[in-house]
Protein backbone atom coordinates (compact mmCIF):
# COMPACT_ATOMS: atom_id res chain seq x y z
CA UNK A 1 0.00 0.00 0.00
CA UNK A 2 3.02 2.38 0.91
CA UNK A 3 4.50 1.56 -2.44
CA UNK A 4 1.31 2.62 -4.26
CA UNK A 5 0.58 5.95 -2.01
CA UNK A 6 3.81 6.63 -3.35
CA UNK A 7 3.49 5.88 -6.76
CA UNK A 8 0.56 7.91 -6.95
CA UNK A 9 2.24 10.57 -5.48
CA UNK A 10 5.16 10.69 -7.99
CA UNK A 11 2.74 10.24 -10.78
CA UNK A 12 1.14 12.83 -9.65
CA UNK A 13 4.00 15.35 -9.60
CA UNK A 14 4.79 14.18 -12.55
CA UNK A 15 1.38 15.32 -13.93
CA UNK A 16 0.76 18.05 -12.44
CA UNK A 17 2.83 20.27 -15.29
CA UNK A 18 2.45 18.15 -17.96
CA UNK A 19 0.05 19.04 -20.76
CA UNK A 20 -1.44 16.37 -23.31
CA UNK A 21 0.54 17.22 -25.82
CA UNK A 22 3.97 16.85 -23.48
CA UNK A 23 5.97 14.32 -24.48
CA UNK A 24 6.22 11.85 -21.44
CA UNK A 25 9.27 12.24 -19.16
CA UNK A 26 11.50 9.33 -17.46
CA UNK A 27 9.35 8.98 -14.52
CA UNK A 28 6.30 8.56 -16.46
CA UNK A 29 7.54 6.32 -18.91
CA UNK A 30 8.99 3.39 -16.56
CA UNK A 31 6.08 3.49 -14.75
CA UNK A 32 4.20 2.69 -17.39
CA UNK A 33 6.57 0.36 -18.90
CA UNK A 34 6.35 -1.50 -15.61
CA UNK A 35 2.51 -1.52 -16.04
CA UNK A 36 2.96 0.27 -12.51
CA UNK A 37 0.26 2.78 -14.18
CA UNK A 38 -2.86 0.51 -14.45
CA UNK A 39 -1.94 -0.76 -10.87
CA UNK A 40 -2.31 2.80 -9.27
CA UNK A 41 -5.42 3.28 -10.63
CA UNK A 42 -6.63 -0.30 -9.18
CA UNK A 43 -5.41 0.45 -6.02
CA UNK A 44 -7.21 3.75 -5.76
CA UNK A 45 -10.83 2.21 -7.09
CA UNK A 46 -9.95 -0.44 -4.74
CA UNK A 47 -9.37 1.81 -1.54
CA UNK A 48 -12.81 3.71 -2.87
CA UNK A 49 -14.91 0.75 -3.56
CA UNK A 50 -14.09 -0.52 0.43
CA UNK A 51 -15.05 2.56 1.49
CA UNK A 52 -18.41 2.68 -0.10
CA UNK A 53 -19.07 -0.89 0.99
CA UNK A 54 -18.03 -0.10 4.52
CA UNK A 55 -20.60 3.13 4.69
CA UNK A 56 -23.32 0.90 2.77
CA UNK A 57 -23.01 -1.52 5.18
CA UNK A 58 -22.98 0.56 8.59
CA UNK A 59 -26.25 2.24 6.79
CA UNK A 60 -27.81 -0.76 6.59
CA UNK A 61 -27.35 -1.26 10.57
CA UNK A 62 -29.47 1.74 11.20
CA UNK A 63 -31.72 1.11 13.98
CA UNK A 64 -30.05 -1.26 15.86
CA UNK A 65 -30.25 -0.98 19.44
CA UNK A 66 -27.50 0.31 21.52
CA UNK A 67 -26.37 -2.03 24.32
CA UNK A 68 -22.83 -1.55 26.36
CA UNK A 69 -20.45 -3.77 25.28
CA UNK A 70 -22.32 -5.27 22.17
CA UNK A 71 -20.80 -5.92 19.16
CA UNK A 72 -23.35 -7.98 16.74
CA UNK A 73 -26.79 -7.13 15.36
CA UNK A 74 -27.95 -9.81 17.39
CA UNK A 75 -26.83 -8.31 20.59
CA UNK A 76 -27.03 -4.29 19.73
CA UNK A 77 -23.83 -2.38 19.19
CA UNK A 78 -21.91 0.24 21.23
CA UNK A 79 -19.50 2.91 19.86
CA UNK A 80 -16.86 1.06 19.38
CA UNK A 81 -18.30 -2.60 19.04
CA UNK A 82 -20.33 -0.92 15.75
CA UNK A 83 -16.78 0.30 14.47
CA UNK A 84 -15.58 -2.63 14.79
CA UNK A 85 -17.92 -5.13 13.16
CA UNK A 86 -18.08 -3.16 10.26
CA UNK A 87 -14.31 -2.76 9.47
CA UNK A 88 -14.23 -6.75 9.82
CA UNK A 89 -17.22 -7.56 7.94
CA UNK A 90 -17.05 -5.20 5.20
CA UNK A 91 -13.00 -4.56 4.88
CA UNK A 92 -11.97 -7.44 6.76
CA UNK A 93 -9.51 -5.48 9.47
CA UNK A 94 -9.93 -6.58 12.65
CA UNK A 95 -10.32 -3.38 14.77
CA UNK A 96 -9.39 -3.13 18.89
CA UNK A 97 -12.09 -3.12 20.85
CA UNK A 98 -12.30 -0.56 22.99
CA UNK A 99 -12.49 3.29 21.42
CA UNK A 100 -8.95 5.02 22.38
CA UNK A 101 -7.63 1.06 21.63
CA UNK A 102 -9.16 2.53 17.84
CA UNK A 103 -7.91 5.99 17.81
CA UNK A 104 -4.15 4.38 18.66
CA UNK A 105 -4.06 1.73 15.94
CA UNK A 106 -5.13 4.40 13.73
CA UNK A 107 -3.82 7.18 11.83
CA UNK A 108 -4.04 10.87 12.52
CA UNK A 109 -5.87 12.80 9.90
CA UNK A 110 -7.08 16.53 9.69
CA UNK A 111 -10.56 17.22 9.45
CA UNK A 112 -10.16 18.85 6.28
CA UNK A 113 -8.95 15.26 4.90
CA UNK A 114 -11.87 13.17 5.93
CA UNK A 115 -13.15 10.50 3.71
CA UNK A 116 -15.96 8.23 4.04
CA UNK A 117 -14.96 5.31 6.27
CA UNK A 118 -12.61 7.31 8.34
CA UNK A 119 -13.23 7.16 11.80
CA UNK A 120 -14.43 9.77 13.79
CA UNK A 121 -13.85 10.54 17.62
CA UNK A 122 -15.23 12.53 20.02
CA UNK A 123 -14.94 13.59 23.89
CA UNK A 124 -18.50 12.33 25.48
CA UNK A 125 -17.17 11.13 29.03
CA UNK A 126 -15.02 13.87 29.64
CA UNK A 127 -11.94 11.60 28.55
CA UNK A 128 -10.02 11.75 25.11
CA UNK A 129 -11.48 9.14 22.22
CA UNK A 130 -14.87 8.46 24.61
CA UNK A 131 -16.79 7.50 21.35
CA UNK A 132 -15.72 6.81 17.96
CA UNK A 133 -18.03 6.70 14.76
CA UNK A 134 -17.33 6.23 10.70
CA UNK A 135 -17.16 9.06 8.90
CA UNK A 136 -19.98 9.17 5.91
CA UNK A 137 -19.55 12.27 3.89
CA UNK A 138 -20.87 15.40 3.52
CA UNK A 139 -20.03 16.15 7.26
CA UNK A 140 -22.46 13.12 8.76
CA UNK A 141 -21.23 10.05 10.69
CA UNK A 142 -23.05 7.07 11.73
CA UNK A 143 -22.82 5.81 15.23
CA UNK A 144 -24.10 3.70 18.10
CA UNK A 145 -24.56 6.71 20.68
CA UNK A 146 -26.10 6.20 24.14
CA UNK A 147 -28.10 3.37 25.61
CA UNK A 148 -32.07 4.21 25.15
CA UNK A 149 -30.84 5.33 21.63
CA UNK A 150 -30.24 3.45 18.11
CA UNK A 151 -27.54 3.19 15.54
CA UNK A 152 -27.91 6.79 13.90
CA UNK A 153 -26.45 9.23 11.25
CA UNK A 154 -25.71 12.55 12.87
CA UNK A 155 -24.28 16.27 11.78
CA UNK A 156 -20.45 16.85 12.87
CA UNK A 157 -21.19 20.38 12.76
CA UNK A 158 -24.24 20.72 15.31
CA UNK A 159 -22.86 22.53 18.22
CA UNK A 160 -22.76 19.05 20.44
CA UNK A 161 -20.53 16.98 18.51
CA UNK A 162 -18.36 20.20 17.15
CA UNK A 163 -17.48 21.37 20.71
CA UNK A 164 -16.46 17.07 21.94
CA UNK A 165 -14.76 16.67 18.40
CA UNK A 166 -11.39 15.15 19.19
CA UNK A 167 -10.11 13.88 15.87
CA UNK A 168 -10.08 11.91 12.63
CA UNK A 169 -8.23 8.62 12.27
CA UNK A 170 -7.69 6.60 9.34
CA UNK A 171 -7.46 2.66 9.11
CA UNK A 172 -4.36 1.60 7.21
CA UNK A 173 -4.06 -2.24 6.47
CA UNK A 174 -1.30 -4.09 8.33
CA UNK A 175 -0.54 -7.55 5.81
CA UNK A 176 -2.18 -9.91 8.09
CA UNK A 177 -6.04 -8.36 8.32
CA UNK A 178 -5.11 -6.64 11.57
CA UNK A 179 -5.29 -2.76 11.62
CA UNK A 180 -1.66 -1.32 12.38
CA UNK A 181 -0.59 1.48 14.80
CA UNK A 182 0.99 4.04 13.04
CA UNK A 183 1.28 6.64 15.74
CA UNK A 184 1.82 7.26 19.94
CA UNK A 185 0.51 9.19 21.77
CA UNK A 186 0.93 9.49 25.18
CA UNK A 187 -1.42 7.90 27.31
CA UNK A 188 -2.67 5.34 24.48
CA UNK A 189 -1.17 2.02 24.19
Amino acid sequence: MRIAILLSSLLLATSVHATPNDPPDDLSRFLNDKGLLSQIGQVRQNVTDKASDLVVTALGFLGVPYRMGGNSVETGFDCSGFVKAMYQQTVGLILPRRAEQQAAATQQIDRAELQPGDLVFFNTLRRTFSHVGIYIGDGKFIHSPKPGAQVRVENMGVSYWNRRFDGARRVMAAPAGYAVAVTTEPGLR
